[in-house]
């Protein structure tokens, strides 16, 4: 269902079985943009509010879709302003794989077990998102919201290896980015920014053993940390 001045653009492309889309636009300006393929993916897009878009990023090249290819993917995507003026909510993706199940919520935060709760009484939009999946079996969970003030967040994720279990959430105004890259498997990483400062993360991960990592930026005071591990340990880092 679609109001206003909202598009939504789909094309399907090659043999597929099992689609299921289930697209809601409430509100001014909204895009969904993007083209899927293979069999039995599950996309749902909620978008409310003014100027949130889900589609494809110049990041990628010149390419005008978001891309969903592979098989029995799962992506459930909300985002959410109740503001007269909306910074515009953007999640782009390019999944390239099997078996991947991706949620994430922009004007709610929420917890691990996938409960998003109820959005702030001023949720400003304007936060940002890119993700590109290429591998197979992933699990990832994330949010982005205003916590009534403010907004401007960013999340860059680059998830290539298989098997990872990843939750990021920032909460919370001013200036936050996380940047992430997974070049290997069965890592179980966690990173929360909160608080008004402008907090920042870099990681990056490889290595033939996985990562448990955990971070957490929160408070007043800016944070900022950075990453860079092959690990090389059998039992895990």
């Amino acid at each position: 269902s679609a109001f206003a001045n909202n598009e939504i653009y789909v094309t399907q492309v090659g043999t597929s079985n099992n689609l299921t889309i289930d697209i809601t636009q409430n509100g001014d300006d909204n895009v969904v943009n993007f083209k899927v393929a293979h069999d039995d993916n599950t996309v749902t897009i909620v978008q409310e509010g003014e100027d949130a878009y889900v589609g494809y990023t110049t990041a990628w090249g010149t390419q005008s879709n978001g891309d969903l290819d592979g098989s029995d993917n799962n992506i459930n995507i909300k985002q959410y302003c109740n503001q007269t003026t909306c910074g515009g909510d953007r999640f782009e993706f390019h999944i390239l794989g099997d078996d991947n199940d991706v949620d994430f919520y922009q004007g709610y935060s929420v917890n691990t077990s996938n409960n998003p709760g109820t959005p702030d009484s001023f949720e400003a939009g304007g936060h940002f998102v890119r993700l590109d999946i290429h591998g197979s079996n992933n699990r990832f969970l994330g949010s982005q919201r205003s916590q009534n003030t403010g907004h401007e967040h960013s999340n860059t994720s680059n998830i290539y290896g298989n098997y990872n279990d990843i939750y990021m959430r920032q909460d919370s105004n001013q200036d936050k980015t996380m940047t992430l890259t997974v070049y290997n498997s069965n890592n179980d990483i966690d990173m929360i920014q909160t608080g008004s400062a402008e907090h920042s993360a870099t990681i990056t991960l490889s290595g033939s053993y996985a990562t448990d990592l955990d971070l957490l930026q929160k408070g007043g005071t800016a944070q900022s940390y950075s990453l860079t591990q092959t690990c090389t340990t059998a039992s895990g880092c």
